[in-house]
């Protein structure tokens, strides 16, 4: 910590010793600005000439207009090389590479030679402007690649773009997505501001697209400047109306499946010192979550936002920056067909007397059927985040910067809490009101010179976590796995707390008084916390010959329910070939991972709450061991390696190698076979793999984008923090985060710059690995929860309702659950209807050699290994399309845009997952058709 300090104070004097005349500052978080004069040969200036500025990777592409003092200016100008060229009437074309590295501004000055004179510069962008030489691995995304990628999510667009658009990521469902094999171990920086939390739909609400004017995924090493979550950055660079002298903006609408509505609109607006860009829109659709069914029940959902960014340049070297966002969701659980038409059972009162009704055969029960499942979410984010930049001289800039962000989540169970009991899906009811407050403060000082781009500086956050939980048995047959020398009970029995029916007072456990099937009340939960993190880094980019040197130091201080200090020394080097157009990279990072927010709290109770323990349920011989409690901060060590190839200037290629080991590897469990997930903590994990990434320029209008990656994400026990959950016996397993292969292929085609254009997408992905499903054994993913069969060809599964067990509860698996992974006997559907009794399934028992599945992969009799051939959901190509004119009627001053989407064209029925422990079942989005229409001004 001392090192690091002083680093930053020698950074400063720097700083100050080389501080001179005041220049405008427009840089703020990811971007800076680029300004300059153009001249002719004799020194005089040169107005109303045109300079272009491009990015020919990411597609960025602007234009700005000499002025009568022969000065240009390109603000919000995202961190990259850039190839800026010029033109003017009587003078010969001019071009030069541009690299933006840093929010110190970058100042050209340019001499023209008259037209006809011997030049040079190489006015084309060649093989050596596709490539960097940088040894963090990143993608860069430009808002007009995004504007015409066909995204499958409205609520969660951002999470969308980036799955599709960089490699490392395995899709999933409810707009999560795992970055290089990890779960939630991604942050977001939004023009600086750190951002570590969850941003999924079913945690927090997402920064909406429209307020985007780029975005850096950090796939590689994670610069020293990053922290927290690191495993993948994406970076936001927002939009700006400054320099937007004429106002610009669009109006929206669109229509489409699922009566999914949308409208919007934003509005650019400013002057040189000055800007002001704001966006609102709306979304009500009836499937905002990803269902477990390939229907839709009960999965209604609408969106409303608004950003607004402003700039002003206070004086020649002082500039404010001003964000704010307000986000709120609303949103039904979906409904599986066991939720949607499950009976009343045996000993459950107040069932409510309305039956329910289907179109499917509802299975006898010995009272009223239930009513519909109602369970619902709402999520409220507010934001606000300003920012002040100083600039000393023309080397450096200090950058100061406060933010708040408050997410309040609230889940609301059924009118009725008997509704929510399902059969091996749910045996507990429960309200949860949840509220996550980050508040902090971060200050930054670059400075440019000669070889050097230095950045030094600190940040103070401080988390204020506060969660309510109301929960109660509503199972009538639910048997709690009781706390240390407690004897089980089953709720049903105990109907009296001073005569229960069978056993003794003791053998009904601690939830008795919580079981709400028994006359019991709600258990309620209040836990309020406070996290304070401080981290100082100091980091320096040497850019020598063809040679970088990235070198860096982190410390991190966490201060919540538990303690670490950790110091993290980052280093990267890049040699550039360029007689052949490579660059070689190798790259090491030591980082901490911080603990989840999400239900920090009720999860750090470890066996310290008789009533969560007994309710999970927590495995006896794990309480007492020292190893249950609060989620500590873990550490990483990563290595990364990688090479960048130009094929003449049409194709690049950028091809990685990763290796990760973590210390405390995160996880989640679910709290009682509720959809409130927790999270735990395991003993470590080993994260190889490989990422790919393969951009085609823009040649005659067609554009090529091709990301690809395969991850192994190899968890080892045992757990050693959070409320103990019931896990898998072998040393090591995969976690549901492994995909073997996944790819994107991106192609983008425009006749001429004013025509239609047509975007297309190719989506593979191999499989995650699945939550225990029937399969060959004995391991520890099937039999630990599943009985399972030896594999000879007379043996047959067990049987018993529909004849395979479930995970979550070890109970039977519904006809609907069967139904949802398409099991099959010789090639027929075990339960072709998802509300078939045992009776309705003469398939049962099914001979080993003869079971098969449709949407999830149990490995071959024999061959299944938790480590090395695990379960895994069955591979999908998905396929999107979008075609659209953004001039319809060739307007200059006003435009009509239209645009027509489909997403999943084939209509490709399945999996995300099945029965995951974190998540459930999901199956992705069928053929999905939005039509939009714009209005452009």
């Amino acid at each position: 910590m001392r090192f690091i300090r002083y680093l930053i104070l020698v950074g400063m004097f720097a700083f100050f010793l080389n501080a001179g005349p005041l220049t405008r500052a427009q840089g703020v978080g990811n971007s800076a600005s680029i300004t300059g004069t153009v001249l002719d040969p004799a020194g005089a200036v040169v107005p109303k000439a045109t300079v272009e500025l491009h990015n020919v990777v990411s597609g960025l592409s602007r234009t700005a207009t000499t002025d009568n003092g022969g000065n240009f200016s390109f603000v919000n100008v995202p961190y990259n090389p850039y190839h800026l060229s010029v033109d003017a009437t009587g003078f010969s074309p001019y071009a030069q590479d541009v690299d933006v590295r840093s929010s110190v501004s970058v100042n050209v000055k340019i001499n023209l030679t008259l037209a006809g004179q011997v030049s040079n510069v190489t006015v084309e962008a060649s093989g050596g402007d596709l490539i960097e030489t940088e040894s963090t691995a990143h993608t860069d995304v430009d808002r007009d690649l995004f504007d015409k990628l066909p995204l499958e999510s409205a609520s969660s667009s951002l999470s969308s773009l980036v799955t599709l658009a960089s490699p490392g990521i395995a899709a999933d469902s409810n707009g999560l997505f795992h970055g290089l094999g990890d779960h939630a171990e991604n942050s977001f920086s939004v023009d600086g501001q750190p951002i570590t939390d969850q941003q999924s739909k079913v945690f927090s609400n997402q920064v909406p697209v429209d307020s985007i004017e780029s975005v850096e995924v950090i796939q590689g090493a994670p610069p020293a400047e990053y922290g927290g979550k690191t495993s993948l950055i994406i970076a936001v660079t927002t939009r700006s109306g400054q320099g937007v002298t004429t106002p610009h903006g669009t109006v929206t609408s669109s229509y489409g499946t699922f009566g999914s509505a949308d409208a919007g609109f934003n509005l650019s607006y400013g002057g040189e010192k000055w800007g002001n860009f704001i966006t609102a829109n709306g979304l009500n659709t009836g499937r905002f979550l990803d269902p477990p069914e390939s229907v839709v029940m009960h999965d209604k959902g609408n969106e409303e936002n608004v950003f607004d960014r402003v700039d002003l340049v206070a004086s020649g070297a002082d500039s404010i920056h001003l964000n704010f966002g307000y986000t709120r969701s609303w949103f039904q659980n979906p409904n599986s067909y066991d939720q949607q038409y499950h009976p009343c059972t045996v000993g459950v009162t107040n069932c409510g007397a309305t039956p329910s009704t289907s179109a499917f055969t509802v299975i006898p029960g010995t009272n009223t059927p239930l009513g519909l499942s109602d369970q619902r979410s709402q999520i409220a984010t507010f934001n606000i985040a300003p920012t002040w930049t100083h600039t000393f001289g023309t080397s450096s800039v200090l950058t100061f910067g406060g933010f708040a962000r408050r997410d309040h989540y609230n889940y609301y169970p059924s009118g009725n809490p008997f509704n929510d009991f399902s059969p091996d899906l749910q045996s507990v009811t429960i309200q949860q009101d949840r509220t996550l407050l980050n508040a902090g403060a971060r200050a930054s000082i670059s400075y440019v010179k000669g070889v050097h781009n230095f950045k030094a500086g600190v940040t103070y956050q401080h988390t204020f976590l506060t969660e309510d939980e109301h929960l109660g048995v509503v199972d009538p047959g639910y048997v709690s796995s009781p706390a240390p020398g407690v004897a089980p009970f089953q709720a049903s029995v105990c109907t009296s707390e001073g005569d229960p029916a069978v056993g003794t007072q003791a053998a009904c456990g601690i939830a008795r008084a919580y079981d709400l099937t028994a006359g019991g009340t709600l258990f309620h939960f209040h836990g309020h916390t406070d996290i304070k993190e401080t981290a100082f880094f100091a980091q320096d980019t040497i850019s020598v010959r063809n040679w970088s040197f990235n070198l860096g130091i982190r410390e991190d201080i966490y201060r919540g329910i538990s303690h670490s200090t950790q110091a993290e020394p980052r280093a990267g080097i890049a040699y550039n070939i360029k007689p052949t157009n490579t660059v070689l990279k190798i790259s090491y990072a030591r980082t901490m991972e911080s603990p989840f927010n999400e239900n920090l709290i009720i999860a750090s109770t470890g066996c310290g709450s008789p009533v969560l323990a007994e309710l999970i349920p927590v495995p006896p011989s794990f309480c007492g061991q020292g190893n249950e409690g609060p989620i500590v901060p873990g550490f990483r060590n990563e290595f990364h390696a990688g090479i960048q190839q130009a094929f003449g200037k049409h194709l690049v290629i950028d091809g990685e190698y990763m290796w990760k080991y973590t210390h405390n590897g995160y996880d989640f469990g679910i709290i009682a076979a509720t959809p409130i997930a927790y999270p735990i903590m395991w003993q470590r994990s080993k994260i190889p793999g490989y990422t790919v990434r393969a951009n085609v320029p823009e040649w005659h209008g067609f554009t090529a984008v091709v990301v690809m990656s395969g991850v192994s994400a190899r968890f080892f026990l045992p757990q050693v923090a959070g409320i103990p959950v019931i896990a898998p016996a072998p040393a090591v397993f995969r976690i549901d985060h492994d995909e073997k292969f996944n790819q994107t292929t991106h192609l983008q085609y425009q006749p001429w710059k004013a025509g239609p254009w047509f975007g297309f997408n190719w989506r593979y992905d191999s499989g995650l690995v699945s939550g225990a499903i029937p399969c060959y054994g004995p391991t520890a993913t099937c039999s630990a929860s599943t009985p399972t069969v030896d594999g000879g060809a007379n043996s047959s599964l067990t049987t018993g309702q529909i004849g395979l067990t479930n995970n979550i509860t070890g109970g039977l698996l519904t006809a609907d659950q069967v139904f949802q992974a398409g099991f099959t006997c010789n090639g027929q559907l075990i339960a072709p209807n998802p509300l078939a009794t045992a009776t309705q399934n003469p398939l049962l028992p099914c001979a080993a050699t003869a079971f098969g599945a449709l949407n999830v992969r149990p490995p071959a009799p024999g061959t299944e290994n938790d480590d090395h051939n695990p379960q895994r959901i069955a591979p999908r190509h998905l396929f999107d399309l979008a075609v659209g004119d953004d001039n319809l009627f060739h307007g200059e001053r006003f435009k009509w845009s239209a645009r027509f989407t489909v997403i999943n064209v084939a209509n490709k029925q399945t999996l995300y997952n099945f029965l995951s422990t974190f998540s459930g079942t999901h199956y992705v989005t069928p053929r999905t058709l939005t039509g939009e229409l714009g209005f452009h001004f």
